[in-house]
């Protein structure tokens, strides 16, 4: 019997993109305000008032004491469902972000909706009233940055709004930061709610007392996030309930940022801004029009997804993938090209703030290739357009597009201070050209075109070359694993090079270079006898091949078995799952020797080396119990010791869609011969 997602680090609220991103860190929505993945305050806040009595229900105690029972709490993929007591009522609330992979208009819509039943638990009729409300955080990168607000009806909807009052649009870039340009939106049906920009102070203390929210002692715009006076926007309405029947009400919360990414000195417009006529009210018109029927398909998706991940490892691992599945989606950003075709930027959370980071890109990728492998082109067809460029002259693969939101060039390890003298050292060069490689080959193989190999074979030759050249025993270099410093001979990096050479030998192949796949095979064929011999360490493999006694987590040879290479023989995966099986610890298994830092994904592509489903289950209740006792209440991180639990640096981060690969079958020889 799997074990269950009981106490997640944080609980996905609002979650369209890398600026915003809301979640709730805490047991209780109750227990702590809401806040943005850095940790920073994004504060929502929500009151019910029944026959008199003010319960809160979001947010923290400082304007109502008494807060609601929370009964229950259930993550989905694109739904978070709160069940609170408010003395004889029960309070549905439900966060619902519809970031359906298959469709892209939906996908890039920041619509977040706010689902509000209530029903008697005494079998009596009720008053009720509701009351929510946003602060101007959500719109600011700093809060000691002035809002403007605004109140605006039109189409039969009520939206209130805040703006910075200095829009940055794109100018600055960086890791731990919000937005600071666009509009954030709290809205209603116009007749349903009843809408006040007030104080702080003096509207949220009117709801509780008299169930109305006041205006009085506003003071003028614009005004500071976090002074003493700061505004609200708030929404109230009215919930009231006969023993028969429930009452509902729904709030959007959305954010309109006008222009989302710099690509290559271009303002570029998200992809569901893309038409001349997209802006805010239409935004929210269509989030209310379609409402129905967007909710319906998220609820069969959430279904679909839980019962499809249950016959793999359990409802344990269903529930992992379904706190994954926002965490991942909200980590990337779609917009329209310069020629009006989807682009899909990654942003490197709670690291480096990289933006379009291959290193990145790579673990996230079975998220894509399962449920809309376009996504995965969307994200390297501008990596193709760089590498292709005079800006990037090396014969190996970069690392990366720029610095969120700015996609001009490479700012890895200062890489833009010193672009024409690389420090391979302090680079990934076989990483990276191992990863585009074994990206290319595996969305061939899903999508079973070859299209993408045959408009880039000229990069794919050359990163295919410089592997023959430097894969087999790699020097000293960075890999993905950069936080445990560069390391020459690594085996999990030959490994890769290994992988990505049999892809491109199957990649020529299907293109009818029949010259290039015979000899790029008998290369990939010839490393991999090669790392078997030099890196077998008694029942392991090595961490690195002149590093005697040492073993590290192969998980860059899941690919072998996926893609149906048959590079090492099934024997030797087994005989890695023995090693991994037996070096477990309470909360997985480390990445090697070196200490018990562990990484999520690489557990689960490391349980993917052979069949063995109980070993995939118990790594994956492994993470889930991470998931459950970590005493740091972040979004879900994906760097962790085994032995206690902490995490060090990561969260929020996209690489969580690896977490995914246990529903990928073996695809064999398709897409490319």
């Amino acid at each position: 019997m799997t074990l269950r997602l009981t106490r997640p680090p944080a609980v996905p609220l609002v979650t369209f993109d890398p600026h915003i991103s809301i979640w709730s860190c805490a047991d209780r929505l109750t227990d702590d305000w809401p806040r943005h993945w850095t940790g920073t305050k994004m504060a929502l806040y929500a009151v019910l008032r029944v026959d008199g009595v003010a319960y809160r229900v979001m947010g923290g105690p400082e304007w109502c004491a008494n807060a609601a029972r929370q009964e229950r709490l259930d993550v989905h993929a694109t739904r978070t469902a709160y069940v609170f007591r408010c003395g004889p009522v029960e309070l549905e609330l439900d966060f619902v972000t519809p970031l359906l992979a298959d469709d892209l208009d939906l996908l890039s819509r920041p619509v977040t909706y706010l689902n509000f039943a209530a029903r008697s638990l005494d079998g009596r009729a009720h008053a009720v009233g509701a009351y929510v409300d946003m602060t101007g955080e959500i719109a600011v990168n700093l809060p000691h940055q002035r809002v403007f607000w605004d109140r605006v009806e039109a189409d039969g909807i009520l939206a209130l709004t805040f703006r910075g009052e200095d829009q940055r649009i794109l100018e600055e870039a960086g890791d731990h930061r919000r937005i600071e340009w666009g509009t954030a939106l709290l809205a209603g049906r116009a007749g349903r709610v009843t809408g006040t920009i007030g104080d702080i102070d003096i509207c949220r203390d009117a709801f509780r007392t008299t169930g109305q929210a006041s205006a009085h002692g506003l003071k003028p715009a614009p005004r500071k996030t976090d002074y003493n006076s700061d505004a609200v926007l708030a929404l109230t309405f009215d919930l009231s309930i006969t023993p028969e029947e429930a009452a509902r009400e729904t709030i959007l919360v959305g954010y309109d940022d006008e222009w989302a990414i710099e690509y290559f000195g271009q303002k570029l417009r998200a992809w569901w801004r893309r038409s001349d006529n997209a802006g805010p009210m239409s935004l929210l018109a269509d989030a209310f029009r379609e409402q129905d029927d967007v909710l319906a398909r998220a609820a069969a998706f959430d279904g679909a997804l839980a019962a499809r991940a249950a016959t793999v490892a359990g409802d344990g691992y269903a529930d992992l993938l379904a706190l994954s599945w926002r965490h991942t989606l909200a980590a990337h950003k779609l917009a329209a090209g310069p020629d009006g075709e989807p682009l899909y930027f990654s942003k490197e959370n709670f690291s480096n703030g990289c933006i379009a980071t291959v290193d990145v890109t790579y673990p996230s990728a079975p998220l894509f290739l399962l449920f809309n492998p376009a996504l995965l082109r969307a994200m390297i067809v501008p990596y193709f357009t760089y590498c292709a460029s005079p800006a990037w002259p090396f014969p190996f693969a970069a690392h990366d597009l720029g610095t969120y939101p700015k996609a001009n060039g490479q700012t890895y390890r200062n890489f833009d201070k010193n672009p024409h003298q690389p420090i391979i050292e302090t680079q990934m060069p076989v990483e990276e050209c191992g990863n585009m490689l074994i990206l290319v080959g595996a969305l061939a193989a899903t999508t079973n075109d070859l299209d993408d190999a045959r408009a880039h074979w000229g990069l794919l030759s050359r990163w295919a070359e410089y592997l023959v050249q430097h894969g087999e025993s790699p020097g000293a270099q960075l890999c993905t694993d950069d936080f445990s410093g560069v390391l020459g001979d690594n085996v999990n990096l030959a490994a890769k090079a290994t992988v990505g050479l049999a892809c491109y030998a199957r990649l020529a192949d299907g293109l009818g270079e029949t010259e290039t796949a015979t000899r790029f095979r008998a290369i990939a064929e010839r490393f991999a006898a090669s790392m078997l011999v030099r890196a077998r360490d008694g029942d392991a493999t090595r961490l690195a091949f002149d590093r005697p006694g040492s073993w590290s987590v192969k998980y860059n040879m899941v690919w072998d078995r996926l893609l149906g290479l048959n590079l090492w023989p099934e024997a030797e995966h087994r005989r890695e799952l023995a090693v991994y099986r037996a070096k477990a610890d309470l909360y997985g298994c480390p990445l090697d020797d070196r200490s018990s830092l562990t990484k999520p994904e690489w557990m689960l592509w490391a349980a993917c080396l052979a069949d063995d489903p109980a070993l995939f289950a118990d790594f994956s209740d492994r993470i889930l119990r991470y998931a459950n006792e970590t005493p740091n209440r972040v979004p879900l991180s994906d760097l962790y010791f085994t032995d206690t639990g902490r995490k060090i640096g990561f969260q929020a981060r996209s690489v969580l869609g690896g977490l995914f690969i246990g529903l990928m079958g073996r695809f064999g020889r398709t897409g490319g011969g």
